[in-house]
């Protein structure tokens, strides 16, 4: 007959500190909302499980190379700093009161009548930043400031002209 033999103080001491990791770790997955964190998040879970590198890239179509540079900032930099948001944030060239700026002058032209053009605002934000930006850039600025408003052409290019309208017409 086998004797049960207690574990060491330390092996328990290990035990509870990965399932409180786990805990926490499932915690965070639960209160995320980002989903390229959320997969970091489960590299870290799946592997307090237990699961080897292998089996914790297949499952989450990783790398395992990735797989192993996750855990390695992970055991490095800790559980907060590993689950915190990194990317993101704001790359724009002047500040939302400069932005403001130079669309109010913009506004008051078109509340005047005129037609305001986005390569005329390129031009004046251009001037002002001192470097030529896209017009993707103006357009992101635009809606970022509730102010694009796409005017409709005039008539679809694929629409049959006025004979071929008449003469359908004329068919029925």
């Amino acid at each position: 007959m086998k004797k049960n033999v207690p574990l060491p103080i330390e092996e328990i001491n290990r035990m509870n500190a990965i399932a409180y990791e786990l805990m926490v770790v499932n915690a965070l997955i639960r209160a995320n909302k980002l989903k390229r964190v959320d997969r970091r998040l489960q590299v870290i879970k799946l592997m307090l499980e237990g699961k080897r590198i292998e089996q914790i890239a297949e499952k989450l179509d990783y790398s395992r190379f990735w797989v192993s540079q996750l855990e390695k900032e992970y055991r490095e930099k800790g559980l907060v700093e590993y689950a915190r948001h990194k990317y993101g944030g704001n790359n724009r060239s002047l500040s939302e009161a400069e932005e403001t700026e130079i669309l109010r002058d913009f506004e008051a032209r078109s509340d005047a009548g005129d037609i305001v053009r986005v390569t005329d605002i390129k031009k004046a934000f251009d001037e002002k930043i001192g470097k030529d930006t896209g017009r993707g850039y103006i357009y992101m600025l635009l809606a970022r400031h509730d102010y694009r408003k796409v005017m409709p052409r005039p008539r679809h290019p694929k629409k049959a002209s006025d004979e071929v309208i008449e003469a359908s017409k004329k068919l029925t």
